[in-house]
């Protein structure tokens, strides 16, 4: 495949965008959430969703946003990966949008309505139980399904070699341009060099270094990246970092994107910083401690941008396909790990009060908030409806 020049950018990444999300309502629903947002302000469910203390909340929490994540000692933990729509806003709003998404993959994996049911419930259950001890490992307190089991010792045992070679193709610091990979221009690599040396991102690399701070990290290659979904058309970069010492060299992958505005609605009175990477930086330290200590903020040919140095355990949940019993296990799982980054931010009346309003939302003979259902249920039909009109759409236009 020819390598797109900056300039030819833009419609190719927004076909690449469109095709995505015709491949399954659940990457449908992973591309929209702009749509999800509008379609929840816009039904009667608003007024029905409760409102929960002002947090940091993933703003686009669905299951392919969670994941295991490395800190800079190499520990895993399973935290939320993505934090481009983070915002100071209603918990509520993820535990609807993982519900949709957890209800959108067990109706890919053909399971029936019941299913769906009793994963809200479990999600409940596993979210709530994050609040009686936010630190609590998620592996002693929930059964690992076997998904992130998997990708969990898979995680555990990666080293550079494994993500130059799933990430570049290839081991050795240099980035093939191709497919995924595009040329930049001079603008663009001089800037890149800029951004790899401007201290609070050389800085975060050196500390994620454990062979010495006398090391200096200069920027091998650089490319832009074609990577993500809703976020394709945005600025993004994979650039190789050599760290030069005395007695060694090493490499690092970086990866840097463009923050934009969020979609996902702010609290009122929430105080959030201006510049959007600074944001997304907030979230990640406040939601995903192992993934916020390996980010730094920069500007970049006048945007806004956010750097963090990939590591080898850095995977995703593949839970494209569910089993009944893997998606009860998926459901609790998960709200737990979603649970644990917001009650982590409440002191123990908050988390108290939040989980009395979650119980007091209760429906005779089903243990999830009648609320969560309804909108659960809602959503899934807009979805699914606004699934066939983009197919439609996409088709026509092909």
């Amino acid at each position: 495949m020819k390598p797109f020049a900056p300039a030819e950018r833009i419609p190719y990444l927004h076909a690449r965008r469109d095709l995505k999300m015709a491949r399954s309502a659940h990457a449908y629903v992973r591309g929209n959430t702009a749509r999800f947002y509008e379609w929840l302000e816009d039904s009667r469910l608003a007024r029905i969703v409760p409102e929960g203390p002002a947090i940091w909340i993933c703003g686009d929490c669905h299951l392919g946003n969670l994941g295991p994540l490395a800190d800079s000692d190499g520990n895993v933990a399973i935290q939320i990966r993505d934090l481009d729509q983070a915002v100071i806003g209603n918990p509520a709003h993820d535990l609807i949008r993982l519900g949709l998404s957890l209800a959108t993959a067990a109706r890919g994996s053909d399971l029936p309505g019941v299913i769906t049911a009793r994963m809200l419930e479990e999600m409940i259950a596993g979210y709530a139980e994050a609040f009686s001890d936010p630190d609590q490992d998620e592996r002693e307190a929930q059964q690992e399904p076997d998904a992130v089991r998997t990708v969990r010792r898979r995680a555990l045992n990666r080293k550079w070699r494994h993500l130059a070679k799933e990430r570049l193709e290839a081991i050795e610091p240099c980035i093939p341009l191709g497919k995924r990979f595009w040329p930049l221009d001079k603008k663009e690599y001089a800037a890149l060099r800029d951004v790899v040396i401007h201290p609070p991102v050389s800085a975060m690399i050196l500390s994620l270094d454990h062979r010495g701070k006398e090391r200096t990290p200069v920027m091998a290659d650089a490319a832009y990246w074609m990577k993500g979904c809703s976020s394709l058309g945005l600025l993004r970069f994979a650039a190789v970092v050599t760290l030069e010492g005395k007695k060694r060299t090493d490499h690092a992958l970086v990866d840097l994107k463009e923050a934009v505005q969020p979609v996902a609605p702010i609290a009122s009175g929430a105080c959030m910083p201006d510049d959007p990477a600074e944001r997304v930086l907030a979230a990640a330290r406040a939601l995903s401690p192992h993934l916020g200590e390996r980010m730094a903020t920069a500007r970049m040919l006048g945007h806004s941008i956010f750097v963090r140095e990939l590591m080898p355990q850095d995977l995703k949940i593949e839970a494209e396909q569910f089993s009944r019993g893997e998606a009860l296990k998926a459901a609790r799982y998960l709200a737990f790990v979603v649970g644990k980054a917001h009650a982590r931010q409440m002191d123990k009346a908050t988390r108290r009060a939040w989980l009395t309003t979650l119980r007091n939302g209760r429906s005779n003979g089903m243990d999830a908030p009648s609320w969560l259902w309804r909108a659960v249920v809602a959503l899934a039909a807009r979805h699914e409806a606004g699934y066939l009109d983009h197919c439609r759409i996409y088709a026509l236009a092909r």
